[in-house]
């Protein structure tokens, strides 16, 4: 089993490269690649990559300023490159599939988290690669609504005190921005209380 990541210019580009050395300390994985894209930080156009675009606080379900259901902190494109690496990757140490943790149903409404933008992809690796080679993308979760994302990482012990969702804090979770209020409203769902520290709250809602 080999482990990716990829920092890509976000803000909280460092606490999420710690998360994942934890998580892969936590399982003993050994074969890792930490891989830099620092292209999307220069390319702009997200709130994650671009400080002069503020990253939305108490917005869930909302449209942006533009009007669009797809909010600014929609990174373009953004899974095809860590698609692409892990791809590229994958056929040299010999690996039979790629896991990506995508969610379609209960996520930001993120275009690249769709099931039919990796039916595609699939096809992509089938024409791109050696005749020989045989990668699979999988999405185990991608029709999952987070709150059983949270249930199935319980009951198989997953570390979910190691891992990270917030968009634009590094030691605490900010709570109020997209990502904070999808993983706080799954917790809740869950019935569970997140392990992970938050600096405030969402008001809450009616």
């Amino acid at each position: 089993m080999a482990f990716l990541h990829a920092s890509y210019g976000q803000r909280t580009e460092l606490r999420e490269a710690r998360a994942f050395r934890e998580i892969a300390d936590f399982y003993g994985i050994k074969q890792r690649l930490l891989a830099k894209l620092d292209h999307f930080r220069a390319i702009g156009g997200s709130a994650l990559t671009d400080t002069s675009i503020a990253v939305p606080e108490n917005e869930l379900g909302g449209t942006n300023e533009n009007g669009h259901e797809i909010p600014v902190t929609y990174v373009p494109f953004r899974n095809a490159h860590f698609l692409s690496v892990g791809v590229s990757w994958a056929e040299v140490i010999g690996a039979g599939a790629i896991y990506i943790g995508a969610v379609a149903e209960d996520s930001s409404g993120y275009p690249d988290c769709r099931p039919e933008y990796y039916r595609v992809f699939q096809e992509l690796i089938r024409v791109g690669t050696r005749p020989e080679t045989e990668i699979e993308i999988l999405t185990p979760v991608i029709k999952l609504k987070k709150s059983e994302i949270i249930s199935k990482g319980l009951e198989l012990g997953a570390p979910l005190r190691l891992t990270w969702s917030c968009y634009q804090n590094a030691d605490e979770a900010c709570g109020v921005c997209d990502s904070c209020l999808l993983r706080l409203r799954a917790f809740e769902e869950a019935g569970v209380p997140d392990p992970v520290a938050y600096r405030r709250f969402a008001p809450s809602r009616p």
